[in-house]
């Protein structure tokens, strides 16, 4: 089993900087497709940026030249860097990963742009 917890949420200008983080309860490098998706209002859960199983990272269009996926090995993490948020970036952020065949998500963060 695998307990994903996300932090660094809030609420930020547009143009501005926010850094989410992903601790998971065990070594990230055992659980696969380890990423993060999001969910705005009204609208379905998509893809934000993941790390493949064979080491390629997968960025959404809309944010490939603003967000950027990281991960510590040390502290069993995985962190997004968003930049020049958006409104259309509002949404609840997710941590997703797999493990032994099951899918696990974290309980989400909240990210809201607005000035």
């Amino acid at each position: 089993q695998v307990q994903l917890v996300e932090s660094g949420g809030g609420l930020v200008q547009p143009g501005g900087s926010l850094r989410l983080s992903c601790a998971a309860s065990r070594d990230i490098y055992s659980i696969s497709d380890m990423g993060w998706h999001r969910q705005a209002p009204g609208k379905e859960r998509e893809l934000v940026a993941v790390f493949r199983s064979d080491g390629r990272i997968t960025y959404k269009d809309s944010v490939k030249d603003r967000f950027i996926i990281s991960r510590d090995n040390a502290r069993n993490t995985v962190d997004l860097q968003m930049n020049s948020l958006k409104s259309e970036d509002t949404a609840v952020y997710y941590c997703r990963g797999g493990f032994r065949g099951h899918i696990y998500w974290g309980q989400g963060t909240q990210v809201t742009v607005s000035s």
